[in-house]
């Protein structure tokens, strides 16, 4: 369960882990700019200190990984375990993932040595610590996959889920994918828009994409656009009260299509626009746009 930052609780905790090489020291400086007391690397023995300690009037964000000197998945579980139970401490997980194979690239491009790796191959190192985190993933509350995102996208979206407002509101993401790529990593509600029309096979509108009028009068010409879209809208509204009430801090949702171009895009965009109206905090991200950073569309993009 995803958790916010309870006004009530004395102390206010981020642990920001996840796999070397995946952008947790980028994720700590995002943190820090944003009015974070920021720890990084300290001995796991050292945490439950802080709680002893007087309450800052700031919450405390702690970078840990398999670095840390007494490192170990077991003992991680064990403090995020207790912290959870302790009353007096609000915790929160960001769990910074990344695929092994943008891993691998990283550090070849960077020539550093993975700690798990010290006379292997990074592929071996990054094997390791996968299988070593994976407990901790499992308990993440907010996951952010950097296989694709810049230093800044990722400063970005840090930025999305952890800004200190005083509204305590819920910031919602509405992003657009490709069904061929696989469901984007940490969404909380996916919905496939396949069978509208597509307007990769109307004339004049294939190199174009669901940002586009022409391509979104398209899309809403279906017969089936105005109720599909009425009844997300109105599942979404229902919803949204009872995240807050759940504890929730952010809610991604998700549209699929075939290439991520035109329908799940048309889509994203005008959910995104009825929301912010209504006055939700809202971010749009369209995942195979970004990808492919004005290169032309693949021959069944939809």
């Amino acid at each position: 369960m995803t958790k916010g930052l309870d006004h009530m609780a004395e102390h206010k905790m981020v642990f920001v882990t996840g796999p070397s090489g995946a952008g947790r020291s980028t994720a700590i400086h995002a943190l820090e700019d944003l009015g974070y007391e920021v720890i990084d690397n300290l001995p796991l023995s050292l945490i439950p200190r802080l709680i002893d300690g007087p309450p800052l009037d700031r919450p405390i964000a702690l970078g840990v990984d398999a670095r840390n000197r007494d490192f170990s998945a077991t003992t991680l579980i064990e403090l995020i375990d207790n912290l959870t139970r302790d009353a007096r401490v609000q915790l929160q997980i960001l769990y910074l993932d990344c695929a092994p194979s943008v891993l691998i690239r990283r550090f070849s491009e960077t020539r550093r040595r993975h700690p798990l790796a010290r006379d292997d191959t990074p592929d071996e190192g990054i094997s390791r610590e996968t299988d070593l985190l994976a407990p901790i993933r499992a308990r993440a509350d907010h996951l952010i996959d950097t296989s694709e995102l810049s230093p800044h996208d990722l400063r970005s979206e840090v930025g999305q889920w952890f800004a200190l407002t005083k509204s305590g509101g819920l910031a919602i993401s509405v992003q657009s994918f490709s069904y061929k790529r696989g469901l984007p990593r940490g969404v909380d509600m996916v919905f496939d828009c396949r069978f509208l029309a597509n307007p990769h096979w109307a004339p004049g509108l294939r190199a174009l994409d669901g940002r586009e009028t022409k391509v979104a009068d398209y899309v809403e010409s279906d017969p089936l656009f105005a109720e599909f879209f009425v009844r997300i809208h109105g599942l979404v509204e229902m919803l949204l009260p009872a995240q807050i009430e759940e504890g929730k801090s952010h809610l991604a949702i998700a549209f699929g299509c075939t290439g991520g171009q035109h329908r799940s895009v048309a889509l994203a965009e005008k959910l995104a626009k009825v929301l912010a109206e209504a006055g939700w905090a809202v971010s749009k991200r369209h995942r195979e746009l970004e990808r492919r950073m004005g290169q032309p569309p693949s021959a069944d993009a939809g």
